[in-house]
């Protein structure tokens, strides 16, 4: 199917952009990517996690294969006190693989952003546009124009807002929404308040593949990634205060802060201060928290960090933003097969925007409630949190009940694109609730 005439403007061209755009390609909707930095790839932030339902995305769009020549599966997690004091040694990762046909695969974000970008059609790179900083949405009955700073303008049927936490998609949607009617109730300005602050770097791995430790403290942590090539830490902190202002961190203040931890372990023979003098990428931000009341408003849709954000800790990011492509797209496809003959109004689009915030709402909100205690647990915020951190969670038979029975009912839940069809490549103990189509003749 060809929807020549239905055309998705996606601003940010990032992991959840590419997922987009990948998706798009295969429903046979037209599109453009509009990207505000000035390369595809850069080697800047660290590790994204992808989850054996993302990974069966993956599968859909022909990548899996090159995905796990780079990627690397988590097989080992531990867990270690300020003082180096190992109380948890678990065999999570090998029950999510059991469970699920895969466990958690690490990723350098600039890794798993090229093979996005590269394996898109040719015809599809054509339609990636760098340095596209947007200054303008213009919507109307017909359509909706987006205004670049370079004097620029895209016309399309919709635009899908993948621009991150601090999304200037959001932020004109919101301005359109109150100017059309200035007493509606919106979200904020600023919705996302933070309460953690997080440095992180890369370094030529130091240890063996796929390894997962945290160092818990009072009111700071440490997380110890290895993958195939690269390994990655992240330093969390609580803040003084929350905040919902944006902060920018100089490369004095990541010294500072990363000397701060230098003595912290992060495996039972490895401290920060042996990794980050290797340091090959570097960063630091606040980390928001909060899911949007509002994710669209006439022909606008929001997906990833745009409308929802979480800390870290639990690797949800990322793979909730796949899930807003997949199940988004799947209901335009259909919106499309449904309404060929017709234009899309802004009608049309308002019930597929409805369906999939509905859709989505209840399996995000319970992985922020997840993300929250995860981030607090390690951060040991208060008694509950410590004693949960240090001696709840590390009992054997809690984590075996947790991953066998808890935590199995929102991954098998996960959503795959209903127009592609693919062999299932992914096969463990729990049945995934959304199989996989193997030809386009199956109901």
């Amino acid at each position: 199917m060809e929807s020549s005439s239905f055309k998705v403007i996606i601003v940010g061209g990032g992991p959840v952009g590419l997922t987009a755009a990948h998706a798009l390609c295969h429903a046979g909707i037209d599109f453009v990517v509009l990207e505000q930095r000035e390369s595809v790839v850069l080697d800047q932030g660290a590790s994204l996690v992808l989850a054996a339902h993302s990974l069966r995305v993956m599968h859909q769009f022909g990548l899996l294969d090159e995905l796990m020549k780079v990627g690397c599966e988590l097989q080992c997690h531990q867990s270690f006190t300020r003082e180096g004091y190992r109380f948890c040694h678990s065999d999570t990762f090998s029950i999510m693989k059991k469970n699920h046909g895969s466990a958690p695969v690490a990723f350098h974000r600039a890794k798993l952003v090229e093979i996005l970008y590269n394996r898109l059609p040719a015809k599809a790179k054509e339609r990636y546009f760098l340095n596209k900083k947007l200054t303008g949405i213009e919507s109307d009955e017909k359509g909706v124009s987006v205004i670049c700073a370079d004097g620029s303008t895209y016309r399309g049927s919709m635009i899908l807002g993948a621009d991150g936490t601090h999304s200037k998609t959001r932020r004109l949607m919101r301005s359109l929404a109150i100017a059309e009617n200035p007493q509606r109730d919106w979200d904020e300005e600023k919705p996302f308040p933070a309460q953690y602050r997080c440095m992180w770097c890369s370094f030529p791995r130091p240890a063996e593949m796929g390894q997962f430790c945290e160092t818990q403290s009072k009111d700071r942590s440490v997380m110890f990634i290895t993958g195939q090539e690269r390994g990655w830490i992240f330093l969390y902190e609580k803040l003084p205060v929350p905040t919902s202002e944006r902060v920018v961190y100089t490369d004095q203040d990541i010294e500072s802060f990363a000397q701060e931890f230098a003595e912290y372990p992060i495996s039972g023979t490895l401290k920060v201060k042996d990794v980050y003098a290797k340091r090959l990428t570097a960063g630091m931000a606040n980390l928001e928290e909060g899911i949007l009341k509002y994710w669209s408003w006439g022909r606008i849709a929001l997906a990833g960090d745009a409308c929802h954000k979480y800390t870290p800790n639990a690797g949800r990011g990322l793979n909730n933003g796949i899930q807003d492509v997949v199940v988004l797209c799947n209901k335009l496809h259909g919106m499309l097969r449904s309404n060929s003959s017709c234009p899309i109004g802004v009608a049309h689009l308002h019930n597929v925007f409805e369906e999939y915030q509905k859709s989505r709402e209840a399996p995000l909100r319970d992985d922020a409630k997840e993300s929250l205690s995860i981030s607090r647990m390690h951060a040991w915020a208060n008694a509950f949190y410590y004693i949960m951190a240090r001696y709840i969670m590390p009992c054997e038979i809690i984590r075996w009940f947790l991953f066998n029975f808890v935590a199995v009912r929102a991954m098998r839940k996960g959503c795959v694109l209903d127009y592609i069809p693919a062999r299932e490549p992914l096969q463990g103990l729990v049945t995934w609730e959304h199989q996989m189509k193997s030809d386009f003749n199956e109901a």
